[in-house]
């Protein structure tokens, strides 16, 4: 019997809908458009924020990245001429830490030198890169062919070196690069293997320089990188370097651009930060250095995640507001249309709550029909945006449940008042309505 008058209702609702079709249809758009906002706004906020939290969790949750910096007091006094001015880390910092510290798990030194590599006629400006076999460990690359600098390598100075595939299709085009020789800055280089940089693209958020600094690509017109043994890149390459500018002549030296340290496990990374503070400042006696920890990274980016995705669905969600405004609206003029009606209806013996489910049950199927068409649509726009705008969207089933339950929950809500409203009629006062 319950089924039977659920039936009924449903029925009559759908006719009602029916005979007012464009008025039904223009309000079920404010549901729809609602529910399409709040999904493709959350899938467009998570997928940027994925985007820079895969790009810092490849640079290793348990690495910490000590940086040269020049310090303030250097960047003042640089207008004095012939005078060298020595500062950031050093092969020495290195030992101090692996000799000192002795939950280190690996350390990286690195060496960074802006070049140009030669093959043949054609010719590429690229990032030198000089550091030791286990940089792997530490680094987001990924050996695609060949094999990564070696124990020997690094022993006996050897001219060898790894480049990156982005180099070798500038450099070598359609020519085999493994066993080709590469020239950079007047020496010859063998090409023993190839690697990948498995960080994504530019990313829209704020941690885009600090992913960019720490992988020694911060643009300036670099290809790619070529990784050499650290002890050829300090026997070949000068640790000096000379430029003019105001009339006066500015000599730096500058041992190393990082060091890496990897510890075990994420709970001994920022203990070990303030470690690396203590020790480097008894031997810096000046702040010319910056320790970067990418677990911190990650941490504010799950902040500023949860942050967007409030303000993107609350701007949402406005949407959804102004919907159910619009369903309430046209409710509440369905029922001054049908008074007479009403008072018919309860003239033969409908009680109120037959009146409020009727009225209910067109708010419903108007708000659930929209949100069916609103979640449609808004699968479809985040695929659109990845297709043209070459952007990462990801729709979570949260964000569905979410879109829908509001639009479920604003009609109900709009509804209520309408409903009630034509319950409490006066039946006499109905049928004498014109």
């Amino acid at each position: 019997m319950h089924w039977f008058s659920a039936k009924r209702t449903i029925k009559l609702g759908v006719k009602s809908l029916w005979m007012h079709r464009l008025r039904s249809t223009l309000t079920m758009l404010g549901m729809v458009f609602g529910v399409c906002s709040v999904i493709a706004m959350l899938a467009i906020g998570e997928g940027a924020s994925r985007e820079a939290q895969e790009a810092i969790a490849r640079l290793g949750s348990t690495n910490l990245i000590i940086e040269t910096v020049k310090p303030p007091n250097e960047q003042a006094n640089s207008s004095k001429a012939n005078t060298m001015r020595k500062y950031g880390l050093t092969y020495a910092d290195a030992e101090s830490i692996r000799n000192t510290i002795p939950s280190v798990q690996v350390i990286v030194p690195v060496r960074e030198i802006d070049q140009e590599a030669r093959y043949l006629n054609r010719k590429v400006p690229i990032k030198l890169i000089g550091t030791i076999p286990w940089y792997t460990e530490v680094s987001p690359v990924r050996l695609i062919r060949g094999r990564f600098l070696s124990s020997v390598d690094l022993q006996y100075q050897l001219a060898v070196c790894v480049i990156e595939d982005q180099v070798a299709r500038k450099l070598f085009a359609f020519d085999d690069p493994l066993g080709m020789d590469v020239r950079i800055y007047g020496n010859y280089y063998r090409v023993v293997g190839i690697v990948a940089r498995l960080t994504t693209g530019q990313t829209a958020d704020s941690f885009a320089s600090e992913i960019a600094a720490v992988n020694g690509n911060g643009g300036g017109g670099v290809i790619g990188n070529v990784y050499i043994p650290l002890t050829t890149a300090r026997k070949r390459f000068t640790e000096v370097k000379v430029s003019f500018g105001g009339g006066s002549e500015n000599i730096e030296k500058v041992e190393l651009q990082k060091i890496v340290v990897k510890v075990d496990s994420t709970e001994q990374v920022l203990p070990m930060r303030n470690i690396l503070n203590t020790l480097l400042g008894r031997i810096h006696d000046k702040q010319d250095y910056n320790i970067v920890v990418p677990l911190e990274l990650l941490r504010q980016a799950a902040r500023t995640k949860q942050i967007f995705s409030i303000v993107l669905g609350s701007i949402a969600a406005i949407s959804l507001l102004v919907g159910g405004i619009g369903i309430m609206n046209i409710m509440l003029a369905t029922v001054s249309e049908r008074t007479r009606e009403i008072g018919i209806r309860r003239a033969l013996g409908a009680r109120k709550w037959d009146i409020i489910v009727q009225f209910l049950s067109e708010t419903l199927l108007l708000t659930l029909a929209g949100g069916v068409l609103g979640i449609i649509l808004g699968a479809l726009i985040p695929f659109l945006v990845t297709y043209f705008g070459h952007m990462p969207t990801v729709i979570t089933p949260s964000s569905l449940i979410l879109a829908f339950g509001i639009s479920a929950v604003v009609g109900i809500t709009f509804g209520i008042y309408p409903a009630y409203r034509a319950a409490n009629m006066d039946p006499i006062e109905s049928l004498r309505h014109e």
